[in-house]
């Protein structure tokens, strides 16, 4: 089956039946960054979004390879890490035919990726560049409402957070969170010993942005 067909039956069964488990994904990738880091992030979203969404998201998030064919069973990818990042070839062409199928990746600087990440998605999108969404985007408003855009959860270089996107063909294909560090508001309370609210905070921006996944496709 073409792969892009198959996103597009994944996604549709995504949004508007919820009929059976949906799986979404941890990016990894080569380079040498730690693409494995906040190992109980995702799981915790997870069990938000299941909890508060209604969604029925396998509680299992899959570690699929950039430039794998896994990556088209899943409408979501996620990516993190602190150092550099490296697609190949291969890795290139087979994210940007996910995304221009359908798919969604959301990339969360868990401080020091930037540099390597905007070097990396120029390569998959020579023309077009990361624009800074206003706080009006509707992925800030999806659930849960968040009038000043992203939630700070760790201070890292004192800036505010910000939230980048990447359009392609009128529709936001990653959406890369920057200062914010909400990978580490998803984990276990015990690991970053973050408040109750400033996690809650993290966890609802992230479900903002599952919804805002499952609504444009």
């Amino acid at each position: 089956m073409n792969r892009a067909i198959y996103l597009t039956i994944i996604l549709l069964i995504t949004c508007y039946s919820y009929a059976q488990p949906v799986k979404i994904g941890l990016l990894k990738y080569s380079g040498g960054g730690d693409w494995y880091a906040n190992p109980t992030s995702l799981p915790n979203l997870i069990d938000f979004c299941n909890k508060n969404l209604n969604s029925t998201i396998n509680s299992e998030p899959l570690t699929i390879d950039v430039g794998s064919s896994d990556i088209f069973n899943v409408p979501f990818v996620h990516l993190t890490g602190h150092g550099n990042v490296v697609f190949s070839d291969s890795d290139i062409k087979n994210l940007r035919l996910y995304l221009e199928s359908g798919g969604f990746l959301h990339i969360d600087d868990n401080y020091g990726l930037d540099k390597y990440i905007r070097r990396e998605m120029k390569k998959i999108f020579p023309d077009n560049s990361f624009i800074e969404l206003p706080f009006d985007h509707p992925i800030y408003h999806q659930v849960y409402e968040f009038e000043k855009g992203l939630p700070k959860i760790h201070q890292h270089d004192q800036k505010a957070p910000q939230g980048f996107g990447l359009i392609y063909n009128n529709r936001l294909v990653c959406f890369y969170t920057f200062e914010c560090d909400l990978g580490d508001g998803w984990e276990d309370a015990e690991v970053h010993n973050d408040s109750k609210k400033t996690r809650t905070n993290a966890l609802k921006m992230g479900a903002n942005i599952i919804a805002f996944v499952f609504s444009q496709n």
